[in-house]
This record gives structure tokens, sequence and C-alpha cells, in this order.
């Protein structure tokens, strides 16, 4: 396997190459964009899909639940009268399971944000980092041997600048 790394100078040529380099089988976990700038690609160029509206939800329930659980189980296991009042009681409760519903959805959104910015989990720890000049943006691309002159042509025929090759 091996990088091939590109410069482009505009957005769109750089939206183009993607469009096309997935069009001949290569994969959105095989292209990376490293800009000195955030780009800011059109819907459908370069989407990875998100799960973090799903993980906060299951985690603010498993949260919510565990907490009016623990508050149920905490005060029949230790009974106290209070003057003819239940022992547990959503009303009493409901300070403490909205809370930690929220904790629950606010750790849950961090912890996905973190996983899907990749700080730290990098699936190719040696992969060469591409140096972007100034008002450029590279494309570095992960393929085999074989597809790497059609990257490389790819790349070439939208625009790109410059396109190297890196094992």
């Amino acid at each position: 396997m091996i990088w091939l790394i590109g410069e482009f100078r505009k957005h769109d040529e750089l939206a183009d190459a993607i469009r096309d380099l997935r069009g001949s089988g290569f994969t959105a976990e095989d292209i990376e964009v490293f800009s000195e700038e955030p780009v800011e690609l059109r819907k459908g160029v370069l989407d990875r899909p998100s799960k973090m509206s799903l993980t906060a939800v299951l985690s603010a329930m498993a949260f919510g639940s565990l907490a009016t659980w623990f508050v149920y189980y905490a005060q029949n296991d230790y009974r106290l009268r209070s003057g003819g009042m239940p022992y547990f009681s959503f009303w009493s409760t409901g300070v403490i399971t909205y809370e930690t519903t929220m904790l629950g959805a606010i750790l849950a959104i961090f912890g996905a944000f973190l996983w899907e910015s990749r700080l730290f989990r990098r699936r190719h720890p040696h992969a060469p980092i591409p140096e972007c000049p100034p008002n450029s943006m590279c494309l570095r691309v992960h393929c085999a041997k074989i597809d790497a002159e059609i990257g490389a042509s790819k790349m070439r025929e939208h625009g790109a600048v410059e396109v190297k090759q890196c094992d």
C-alpha cells in the first residue's frame, strides 16, 4: 500500500477530484484532506456518516434509567418513615434523573466527537503528513500500488499542481 499526495489550489478542483476518485472505487476512508484553513465541501463529496445523535440519545436513556434505578434502590433499601410519604416517588427523583440524563448525553457527545475526529485513533500512524503551502489544499489517498497510477491521473486531470507518491 502506498500514499498519493496531491496539491490543489481551488476548492472546486479538489471536490471534483474527490468525486472522481470515489467513482473509481476509492472509499471515503482512503481519502483525507489537509489544509491550513478549514475546507468546506458540499454535501455528498466526502461524507462520513455520524452516529453522534444516536449515541447521545442512547447514553442519555441509559444514564437516566440507571440514576432512577439507583435512587429507587437506595430509598427502598434503607426505608425511612417520613410522615406517611412513599419511600420512592418519581417527583422527588426528577431533578436527579434529569441532571444525570443530561450528564450522560454530554459525556456521550464528547466521546463521540473525540472518536469521530480521530484524535486518538489513527488508522495509519506512519502515514506521511503532507506539508501544505499557504492557500492550498492537499489530498492524501491510501491505495494499492496497482491503483496508484489511476489515482494520480485522476488528481492531475482535475487540476492538481503536484502529485507525489510515498511508501
